[in-house]
């Protein structure tokens, strides 16, 4: 399956739209976006996981990553997802504590 990637720019965030399955096929496309937007030097990031049909641990991979590399920068990653089989993921893993995790995008970027 295909990965969709669109950004746009919410206020000082650049939210990514992420749709489709995020696995060990599709995890390099999404690192890749999220490398360039930091080296673009977007520093404050929302991940919209609303259309995230799947997630594996190469996605969770890839979004620690992400995250990491923001907070080296002074930057941040919210993630927007109100979908119980992803979210269930984050809960089971534990990332649920690592991630700022928010029900839409607009919440998202009101605590970021």
């Amino acid at each position: 399956m295909e990965l969709s990637l669109t950004t746009r720019a919410v206020g000082r965030h650049t939210v990514l739209a992420v749709g489709g399955e995020i696995d060990v096929y599709t995890a390099p496309q999404l690192r890749a976006e999220l490398i360039r937007l930091a080296d673009a030097g977007y520093a404050h990031i929302v991940v919209d996981m609303e259309r995230v049909d799947f997630l594996d641990s190469t996605g969770l991979g890839v979004l620690v990553g992400a995250l990491k590399r923001a907070r080296a920068a002074g930057g941040s990653v919210e993630l927007a997802c109100s979908q119980p089989k992803i979210l269930k993921i984050f809960n089971v893993t534990g990332l649920e504590k690592v991630f700022g995790i928010h029900p839409s995008v607009e919440a998202a970027v009101a605590a970021g």
